[in-house]
């Protein structure tokens, strides 16, 4: 099963949305290579869609600190810093296969 296809399997059988931190200690991957998730994921959305007719979710990033959410995103990605309070503290967006 490729790396893709095992992302897949993964969050269509999940009961709850998954962020690539979870991902990536499910699959067994290094948390340091999680990025290389968040590239992965916009392939698994046009799969999904093409072949199971499914979509990807996603739900996005926040700051704790100020709530602001991150809903205009174009990419799955987790932001560095929040664009009202300044702050670092984002809760990672979370993905699911319905």
């Amino acid at each position: 099963m490729s790396f893709r296809e095992r992302i897949i399997e993964l969050l269509m059988t999940s009961s709850e949305p998954l962020s690539v931190n979870e991902i990536a200690r499910s699959l067994e991957i290094d948390p340091s290579q999680s990025w290389e998730i968040y590239d992965h994921l916009e392939h698994v959305a046009r799969t999904v869609r093409a072949k199971y007719g499914k979509l990807l979710l996603m739900d996005p990033p926040y700051c704790k600190k100020c709530g602001y959410i991150f809903k205009d995103l174009k990419k799955p990605k987790k932001p560095s810093r929040c664009p009202r309070c300044g702050s670092e503290w984002i809760e990672p967006p979370r993905f699911i296969i319905k």
